[in-house]
């Protein structure tokens, strides 16, 4: 039979048909059958003039243990129809990888889980096969805490979430972290809601820190405060808990909305200070030990769970600038005074030097005012000298209280530090701790010594040592003292009260008209001397209705004074 040729037309539509058939096929998934296994080859009939060949191991991987057989219909993807050998281009990963972007997408943008196995370590991460696509699991989404060895997690099927998928880049970013927040979020809240404030329960100490522990109370955690923890002071959550301890709390609080919740062990004990002001009676002595200093003070245990402060100001009578830890130490048994109990603040001012005689007291019974004592030049200010004492206290000199006659600025030069000098105590103020010295009162007054039988009304007679427009200046006979008579004491009448009468080296009559010892000030006048012999005169000359003249009587009174003398 002859065979005829194909017409143009005929060529055109067998070369269409083949292109259709190519384009059905090429780049698509389709089914095969699997019609042979050749050593580590699968041989697949699509459908087509040829058969494919696709690797055993192609069909293995994570989570699929199940090995092919004859007969089984598979999905594979179909890269050629043919080629050089006349064979399909398969591969089943391609196929498996297609399936699963599809499905992935539309997962992902569905919000939902997807299953996926572990199955290698890469930097940063692992990786995950989520049934034929390769994703990446960062480190840090493994788990909400770190995991030291993830091997019991790998070859593991397990839910997951997808963070970011790029089908061009063929990148897939998954987190495992997240869905276990989700459902310890929803075990939480759960768990919350059973609580109730109160409640007594158990838990596992989880985490320790500065401030205090945190407890697992079966998938939630609470906030033991170390304040909490016992009624006595505690410097660290590790002096009494550690971590793994099974220990019996109470819910102090819960917060339904954030979730936070706040434990207390003391709670579940007696609280020591029921009846505390019975128990520790102001003024009364009780023995502690130091638990805790501070710059402001130290703590003292009066019993468990009931401390007091001795503030540094209550710590030594003489003491003052110097750190507690100078005073007293950590562990030391002291014996000290309850000052104040406050039982709603709970706290216990408590006293260290109240257990000792006031040295202020002491001094007083030991040195009475005009006692002379003898100390240490400790310190010189611009107002006056620090004398260190018996007892460990300190005396001051007033500037006024270093020399009878010269002026205390330029006395003091005369004195250093470490100088022994002694002293008159001139008063004790025990209130505000203060001892007062005089220097120039131990050797007495050379005033009061000076001045003899001196008093006021007493006539001296004075030595003129000064003469000048405004009186004399006088120095009283038989003693030191010196003074000023004033121009308008000069004389009775006011002609004669002129100083160029007298001339230095003269001697004087004068009365005195004001003696004070505490003041060291004398004053003398003439003119009252004159007066005071007139009123003499007339008293023992003359009298109101003897008729005598005035000059009568200051004659016949000059001269029995001339007959006396």
């Amino acid at each position: 039979m002859a065979q005829t040729n194909p017409s143009r037309e005929d060529f055109a539509s067998l070369l269409e048909e083949s292109f259709q058939k190519e384009d059905l096929y090429e780049g698509s998934v389709v089914k095969g059958t699997v019609v042979a296994i050749e050593k580590d080859l699968a041989v697949i009939d699509v459908g087509l003039k040829t058969e494919g060949r696709v690797a055993l191991k192609e069909f293995a991987g994570p989570g699929r243990d199940q090995p092919i057989k004859v007969g089984d219909v598979v999905e594979v993807y179909l890269e050629r129809v043919e080629n050089a050998l006349g064979e399909a281009v398969l591969s089943r990963d391609k196929a498996r990888r297609e399936e699963s972007w599809i499905r992935l997408e539309e997962q992902f943008n569905k919000k939902e889980k997807v299953t996926g196995v572990i199955f290698n370590q890469v930097k940063g991460g692992f990786t995950v096969d989520l049934d034929g696509a390769v994703a990446f699991l960062p480190r840090s989404q493994v788990d909400i805490r770190p995991v030291r060895d993830v091997g019991p997690l790998m070859h593991t099927p397990q839910p997951f979430e997808i963070l970011k998928m790029d089908k061009r880049r063929g990148n897939i970013v998954v987190s495992r972290r997240t869905v276990l927040e989700e459902t310890r979020a929803e075990q939480r809240s759960e768990l919350v809601q059973s609580l109730e404030e109160g409640q007594i329960i158990e838990g596992v100490v989880k985490n320790i820190t500065d401030y205090g522990a945190f407890v697992d109370l079966g998938g939630i955690d609470g906030l033991l405060h170390v304040t909490d923890i016992a009624w006595r002071r505690i410097n660290h959550p590790t002096e009494v808990l550690s971590i793994g301890q099974t220990v019996r709390v109470q819910i102090i609080r819960v917060n339904h909305e954030t979730h936070r919740i706040s434990l207390g062990m003391k709670q579940l004990e007696a609280d020591p200070w029921a009846g505390i002001e019975a128990k520790y009676p102001v003024g009364v002595k009780f023995t502690g030990r130091v638990t805790n200093i501070t710059d402001y003070g130290a703590f003292v245990e009066l019993e468990p769970g009931i401390e007091g402060l001795i503030h540094v100001s209550e710590m030594s009578w003489t003491k003052k600038n110097v750190h507690p830890g100078k005073i007293v130490s950590t562990s030391q048994e002291v014996e000290v005074v309850i000052l104040e109990v406050d039982p709603v603040k709970r706290r216990i001012s408590l006293g260290l030097k109240q257990t000792l005689q006031n040295p202020w007291e002491a001094f007083a019974e030991k040195y009475p005012i005009g006692a002379v004592v003898e100390g240490e030049v400790k310190n010189k200010t611009e107002f006056g000298l620090f004398i260190g004492l018996d007892g460990d206290v300190d005396g001051m000199v007033h500037l006024s209280d270093l020399d009878w006659n010269r002026p205390g600025e330029q006395v003091i030069d005369e004195y250093n530090r470490g100088d022994m000098v002694k002293a008159q105590v001139l008063d004790v103020d025990i209130e505000k701790e203060r001892i007062s010295l005089g220097i120039k009162q131990v050797g007495g007054d050379p005033f009061v010594e000076a001045s003899g039988d001196i008093r006021k009304g007493a006539v001296v007679t004075c030595e003129i040592l000064a003469v000048n427009e405004g009186g004399l200046e006088v120095r009283i006979a038989d003693s030191d003292l010196t003074t000023f008579i004033r121009r308008a004491d000069l004389a009775r009448d006011r002609s004669e009260q002129r100083p160029e009468r007298f001339a230095p080296g003269e001697k004087v009559d004068a009365r005195v008209t004001n003696f004070d010892k505490k003041a060291r000030k004398v004053s003398v006048s003439i003119k009252a001397l004159e007066i005071a012999e007139e009123k003499e005169a007339v008293a023992q000359f003359g009298s109101s209705d003897s008729g005598a003249s005035l000059g009568d009587i200051l004659g016949a009174a000059l001269k029995a004074r001339q007959s006396d003398e």
